[in-house]
């Protein structure tokens, strides 16, 4: 079951870069700023393989990347700052976001201020909900934009940049396809178990 909803997932981020280019980079991680947990680790590496394919740049790919990064995470600010904790406890579940990770986004929000918005950015799970805290709080809007942006760069360019390396060794290197072909079945069963953990955990926190 899960290894159909991962390849089910896996075939639809292929798709729309496929499909949308740069526009499409936008769309999937607009979805995943937006407090959807779509894996940022999944798209941004198969855009940096089409960017080492001539398909995109590097640097482009990055930027569409963190351009839907604001783009996702304005949508949560808004739904935080109009709809406030009532928004949360309506939708939260629906995204598999728990309490716990909420609180903990908030209470890192109001420790450390603004400036969490970009150092969320650069976080795995915080960065897909720390947008709401900023919401609640009310944060600036352009400072929330320029914080967003200059955070979601370098974890867009990090995640491209290893697709990039790895789609060129693929073509290159047939030892390191020969490898990676004799590694795929547990590849395939560390992912399947990182998603089913992931999944687990969030039901169990309801």
């Amino acid at each position: 079951m899960l290894e159909h909803v991962m390849s089910v997932l896996v075939s639809a981020i292929v798709e729309t870069i496929s499909a949308g280019g740069y526009l499409g980079i936008v769309l999937l991680m607009a979805i995943e700023s937006a407090c959807i947990p779509l894996p940022s680790e999944i798209i941004m590496p198969f855009a940096g393989y089409l960017a080492s394919t001539g398909h995109f740049t590097l640097i482009g790919a990055a930027t569409a990347g963190a351009l839907g990064c604001n783009l996702g995470s304005t949508i949560a600010y808004y739904v935080a700052a109009t709809g406030g904790r009532k928004a949360f406890e309506r939708w939260g579940a629906y995204v598999l976001l728990s309490h716990a990770e909420l609180d903990h986004a908030e209470h890192f929000f109001a420790r450390y201020g603004s400036i969490t918005v970009f150092v969320g950015r650069l976080l795995p799970v915080i960065r897909t909900f720390i947008a709401f805290p900023a919401g609640l709080a009310r944060m600036p809007m352009l400072k929330f934009q320029i914080y967003t942006f200059i955070g979601s760069w370098p974890w867009c360019f990090a995640l491209a940049y290893i697709g990039f390396v790895l789609g060129r060794r693929w073509d290159s290197d047939p030892t390191f396809r020969r490898l990676f072909h004799q590694f795929d079945i547990l590849t395939v069963g560390l992912v399947l178990a990182g998603l089913a953990w992931f999944v687990w955990s969030r039901w169990r926190a309801r």
